[in-house]
């Protein structure tokens, strides 16, 4: 609340409007990751996290089964897969800076996110981690844009301590 404002203006502060999420990479990567494979949790089946993921990510939880059919059917889409995605009504937004898309749900956010990142052609850095027992989404950051797992520590790490020693047993 402003201190040095009239005591009129004071009393009746105007409503202010709820962010607009931040649409891109950090979006649609925390939306495909409410699935964790090693976990074996989903933040969709528990109302109060998915709530709680919503409202750090400034939208509505919307209908949560439309919401996991959304993430399921981009998940499958960086598989390598040819999924359909449900249908979702993306509001269109002229503003100072352009042409925008408005999204009120995480399905929405998510879809229009995956709009955002293909017109920029950076879609194909979304990935998700080749470890099978990982399958976490991840922004491929690096400059040829050939990573595969989700961490080189983790992930990588244990898949090449896998071939060293497939390597070293045939070997023997």
């Amino acid at each position: 609340m402003r201190t040095n404002a009239p005591a009129s203006e004071t009393a009746t502060e105007p409503e202010t409007e709820a962010p607009e999420p931040v649409l891109g990479a950090d979006l649609l990567v925390g939306f495909l990751n409410t699935l964790d494979v090693d976990e074996g949790t989903d933040v969709l089946d528990d109302p109060a996290a998915f709530d709680a993921w919503c409202e750090q990510n400034g939208v509505s939880a919307g209908d949560r089964s439309e919401a996991k059919s959304v993430r399921d059917a981009l998940r499958s889409f960086l598989d390598g897969g040819t999924p359909a995605l449900p249908s979702l009504e993306l509001e269109t937004t002229c503003g100072d800076r352009g042409v925008a898309l408005r999204a009120r749900t995480a399905a929405e956010a998510a879809v229009a996110s995956s709009v955002v990142l293909s017109i920029q052609g950076s879609m194909g850095r979304v990935k998700l981690c080749a470890a099978d027992d990982c399958r976490w989404a991840f922004y491929d950051r690096s400059k040829n844009g050939s990573r595969t797992w989700c961490s080189m520590g983790v992930c990588g790490n244990r898949q090449k301590a896998r071939t060293y020693r497939a390597k070293t047993t045939t070997g023997d």
